[in-house]
């Protein structure tokens, strides 16, 4: 019998992390339960803002230029973006100390979907031979989307083809993605508990990403409250970068029911998720096990959802994108508590490994937070910064984000840099980096910024010394100029 604890992965894709907020609309009974008995991080951030790069950092600890993995993955370029396969897992690791392991639904870290080269025993990504069994036994010829009505398609502009935005189905999820992900899941852990070792299951759902689809019972939750756009619905981005009033204009073509409505799909469709991660904890306390099993719930990046006049994510840098749900609870984790610790997703890279006594992976990017799941109020300042980076998806482009304590900056090599202060400006509405009264904060912000690039090997963007390419408020030779700090 091993004395290490078992671990339960629970993971959305493309959900905010307000949602989880105790006033917000959207019902999350389970997902409120499993923060009452453990730890809800309210600062917790990813290291890019789209899908495939940082699940791969989450797997490995390492920043996206170091892993390789720069874009979502293009399945017809198969040297473009390509995980690198000399960087370890930390299933790996985990399998290396004797547990059993199973990854359940959406993988999209690699394009040959194959977990079983990184530590995942159990295959059952979605496309996978158990995930399509699965489909055929449940859904027969039926396709795995459902016919959807109403539903919302984007249409403009012309020449791009439809795109379904959101819709409402009389499927139920149990016939659908998210519950044949779970299925999946519970079946392996009914085997998996039944035994001595360790195990990890790892359950991925590709909800509440859009298209935004809803059963019509959940739909109806939500489909006759006011449900108000965000505060920052109506930013004009008047002082922000010259691209992200060029992507307003995708959404013009909504009115505001249109967005109201997306809105209520998403929140119901976060519910539908709520329910489904909450049969495999109620399976797991049936089985007397829950109490043993360290369970992260986390989301690989959020929604714009309206904000500033946005949907979806890939284009700007604002925390509706960047701020994403973690929670974490298990034996000898605080309860209860609220952590402001600025922690990355692939700070969970070492922390899980940390905690289930696992030989750690050598890397400088990531860094374990278990010192905040014990003592969650105590914050040191290596725990107020971040860092996280862009490369663009299809369109290229070079964008990093650094946090500061309050301090927020976005250097953008396409056009000029934006500085917040979001204790005073949480919806991000002022860009204070064209403030001259600003200049040093900028310079100070900037200096931090480079401090990461170098410490964590980004040599193509460090040594950017040549003058036609000089776009910092610094360059990177002044890293280690004045002394780092929030004062």
């Amino acid at each position: 019998m091993s004395n290490r604890p078992n671990i339960l992965f629970l993971m959305a894709d493309q959900m905010q992390a307000r949602v989880l907020e105790p006033d917000h609309v959207c019902q999350t009974p389970y997902l409120d339960r499993l923060a009452g008995e453990g730890v809800r991080f309210t600062r917790a951030y990813t290291p890019n803002n789209i899908c495939s790069p940082t699940r791969a950092s989450l797997m490995t600890g390492l920043m996206p230029h170091n892993h390789g993995v720069l874009e979502v993955l293009y399945p017809k370029v198969p040297d473009l973006h390509a995980l690198r396969t000399d960087k370890v897992h930390w299933a790996e690791r985990m399998v290396d100390a004797g547990y059993r392991t199973g990854y359940f639904g959406k993988w999209h870290i690699e394009r040959d979907n194959a977990p079983g080269r990184f530590g995942w025993q159990v295959n059952g990504v979605r496309g996978g031979a158990l995930f399509n069994e699965l489909v055929a036994e449940v859904l027969g010829d039926k396709p795995l989307r459902p016919e959807c009505d109403p539903a919302h398609y984007l249409e403009a502009p012309h020449g791009y083809g439809p795109h379904l935005f959101y819709g409402v189905t009389d499927r139920p999820a149990a016939e659908r993605s998210m519950g044949l992900t779970t299925t999946l899941a519970l079946r392996y852990l009914e085997e998996v508990v039944q035994g001595d070792d360790p195990w990890c299951a790892f359950v991925s759902f590709e909800e509440p990403h859009d298209p935004f689809i809803a059963s019509r019972e959940f739909y109806g939750r939500y489909a006759e409250q006011e449900l108000p756009p965000p505060p920052n619905a109506d930013d004009d981005l008047v002082d922000r970068p010259g691209l992200y009033r060029r992507a307003q204009g995708i959404w013009r073509q909504l009115n505001e029911e249109h967005k109201r409505e997306a809105r209520a799909c998403y929140f119901a469709s976060i519910s539908e998720i709520d329910v489904q991660f909450g049969r495999v904890i109620d399976f797991l306390e049936g089985m007397g096990k829950l109490d043993d099993t360290i369970v992260v719930m986390c989301a690989d990046h959020g929604d714009l959802l309206g904000a500033h006049g946005l949907f979806f994510k890939d284009i700007s840098a604002f925390e509706e994108v960047y701020q994403v749900p973690l929670i974490v609870r298990g034996p000898n984790i605080a309860r209860n508590a609220i952590c402001e610790g600025r922690v990355g997703l692939h700070d969970l890279c070492p922390t899980l490994l940390e905690l289930a006594d696992c030989e750690p992976i050598d890397g400088g990017d990531s860094r374990s937070f278990v010192e905040l799941l014990r003592e969650p109020a105590n914050v040191a300042d290596e725990w107020t910064r971040g860092y996280a980076e862009y490369f663009g998806n299809r369109h290229r482009l070079t964008q990093r984000v650094v946090w500061d304590g309050p301090w927020k900056f976005v250097f953008n090599g396409f056009d000029f840099d934006e500085l917040y202060q979001l204790d005073e400006d949480p919806y991000e509405m002022k860009n204070l980096a064209q403030d001259p009264a600003y200049d040093e904060q900028v310079k100070k912000m900037a200096r931090l910024y480079w401090r990461y690039a170098r410490d964590t090997g980004d040599t193509p963007l460090f040594e950017t010394l040549y003058p036609a390419l000089r776009l910092g408020a610094v360059g990177p030779l002044a890293a280690d100029e004045n002394e780092i700090s929030q004062k």
